[in-house]
């Protein structure tokens, strides 16, 4: 028998009868997400990341360019910090969203830091957060934590 998927187009289970796997496949964690900046940026990159949104800096295991990138992580999900050139970070709408305990406070201290502040282009009701780029035009959202019931 395959094993049962979901079809995430249409949200229902499907098999997959060319599967012999007696184990289905399921996505356990995230591990990380990589942006990308210009090697330019590469300084100021590290400087937002690592300062100014106070991520912490991981060492980078042996393998990878040492000398190139960094690598943060913020409760177990990591940032990987790639240098690439000619990456059109600032047309872009993909993004890294970041929860705060207050967005507020968030905003005063990332506008005090000299980032700017890009405000909400598509409001949701209930939720507040706001937009800033990193020095690689890469988008983040800021979003406000909601209270747990």
């Amino acid at each position: 028998m395959g094993a049962m998927m979901v079809d995430v187009a249409e949200g229902k289970r499907v098999t997959n009868a060319n599967t012999n796997h007696s184990t289905p496949f399921r996505l356990v964690a995230l591990s990380h997400v990589n942006v990308t900046v210009p090697a330019n940026a590469e300084a100021a990159a590290k400087e937002f990341y690592g300062t100014v949104l106070g991520l912490t800096v991981l060492p980078k295991p042996p393998g990878t360019r040492q000398n190139v990138g960094a690598w943060y992580e913020l409760g177990g999900v990591q940032l990987h910090l790639s240098v690439e050139e000619n990456a059109t970070n600032a047309a872009s709408d993909r993004h890294v969203c970041y929860v705060v305990a207050d967005v507020a406070v968030a905003e005063r201290h990332l506008r005090d830091s000299g980032v700017e502040i890009i405000s909400d282009p598509r409001p949701i009701e209930g939720v507040n957060r706001f937009y800033v780029r990193d020095p690689g035009g890469n988008l983040i959202e800021i979003t406000e934590a909601k209270e747990q019931v």
